[in-house]
């Protein structure tokens, strides 16, 4: 996935030196690493193949052994392991033909489970990252009215300008209560001085309601209103759906991390991604109107693509599954329509933290 690689490749400097620093800190006859949301996709070993090339490198630069590697790949219980599974005899071969390493090496494994909790033993891990997990939460925080017990969120299906203000409050403490649980559980399983790096979907502006962090559920619900209006979805349906995601802003991630305790904070960045990753179109922009057209209504069908493969399955537990192929093309639509007035990016923070003594 093109924006995934994307998302995944302007991280990579803030990776590699964590990993080197971690090296240099610690000498190790072995280190346990750890991705956590995985996935089972064409992604899934890019960024453990990007740190050990880095292990590699930064222990030729010291001179050092290369330490045994404990690699865990971590993803919820319904994520298809065995897809990795398939792939790792190439990438072994890949490793002995590359640098050598045999496979007594370096010992790849799948740990399925909910990241926010414990996962691994105390103090096994040296290096641990995420990347586009975090902004999901561990449940929809409860958006009901406790008086007369009706949806507060009315027409929207995650934050919007027209959500009351204890919807974003609803939203903001289930984060911090997620995060929390999640840091606290990875410094239990982190040694001294140990390096984690993720990465998620954030936004830079304080208003969690902006349109950096938001518009892409905001037009996804516009989809889903424009079938209720035809009949074709109960509005009720709608009302009652609320994404279990959010996108906090720097500030956020910084207070929880301060608050909690464990970690320091080497660094916390934001980059911005275009909806599509900024793939590359076949269309050419300077010469005509219909191209431009043409490629805003590609751009949409790849970012509906995109966000098909993601939320497609909380959405059919809600809907059912007969919508799922016209509410995409009708996203599609309204997405090409949002590229032809503004240029749609995400922010992506990405933050550099090392275990405390």
């Amino acid at each position: 996935m093109h924006l995934q690689r994307k998302i995944i490749s302007v991280a990579t400097s803030i990776i590699e030196k964590a990993v080197e620093e971690c090296l240099e800190k610690n000498f190790l006859d072995s280190m346990g690493i750890a991705d956590l949301g995985c996935s089972s996709g064409p992604n899934s070993l890019m960024v453990i193949s990007d740190i050990i090339d880095t292990v590699y490198a930064t222990s030729n630069r010291k001179g050092i052994p290369l330490p045994e590697l404990r690699v865990s790949l971590n993803d919820l219980p319904g994520n298809d392991f065995n897809n990795i599974f398939i792939s790792l005899p190439e990438f072994y071969s890949q490793l002995k033909m590359e640098k050598n390493i045999g496979p007594e090496g370096c010992f790849i494994s799948g740990v399925p489970g909910s990241f926010y909790g414990r996962l691994f033993p105390k103090k096994s891990l040296h290096f641990i990252h995420s990347s586009s997990s975090l902004h999901w939460l561990s449940q929809v925080p409860r958006l009901l009215d406790s008086n007369i017990l009706k949806p507060l969120n009315k027409g929207n299906i995650y934050i919007s300008k027209t959500s009351p203000g204890s919807v974003l409050d609803a939203y903001l403490s289930q984060f911090k209560r997620d995060f929390s649980v999640f840091l606290k559980s990875r410094s239990e399983e982190m040694v001294v001085d140990g390096h984690m790096v993720l990465s998620f979907m954030g936004r830079v502006s304080t208003d969690p309601s902006s349109e950096e962090s938001c518009m892409q559920w905001e037009l996804l619900a516009q989809a889903l209103m424009s079938m209720a209006l035809e009949g074709l979805i109960e509005e009720e349906k709608i009302d009652s759906f609320n994404a279990p995601y959010y996108a906090p802003s720097a500030q956020e991630v910084r207070s929880v991390v301060e608050e909690e305790g464990s970690f320091t904070i080497n660094c916390l960045e934001a980059f911005e991604i275009e909806w599509d990753g900024g793939a590359p179109s076949n269309n050419n922009f300077q010469k005509h109107i219909d191209k431009i057209e043409k490629d805003n209504f590609s751009r949409g069908q790849q970012v509906a693509k995109t966000i098909r493969a993601v939320v497609e399955s909380m959405l059919e537990v809600h809907f059912g599954r007969k919508i799922i192929d016209e509410l995409f093309k009708r996203y599609a639509q309204v997405v090409g329509d949002y590229f032809s007035r503004t240029s749609a990016k995400n922010i992506d923070l990405v933050i550099s933290l090392t275990k405390k003594g």
